[in-house]
């Protein structure tokens, strides 16, 4: 069965990407910041 990758030359496919790398990148900031950044001030003193 052959794929055609034509189909996903749509412009929403570049959305999806878009909207996926920056929810990732959102959550990974929160997350440095809720978590990461408490432990080191906490483990500092």
């Amino acid at each position: 069965m052959a794929v055609d990758l034509s189909e996903f030359d749509h412009p929403a496919w570049l959305t999806v990407v878009g909207t996926g790398i920056g929810y990732g990148l959102i959550l990974a900031v929160l997350t440095v910041a809720m978590f990461v950044v408490p432990w080191l001030v906490f483990s500092a003193l």
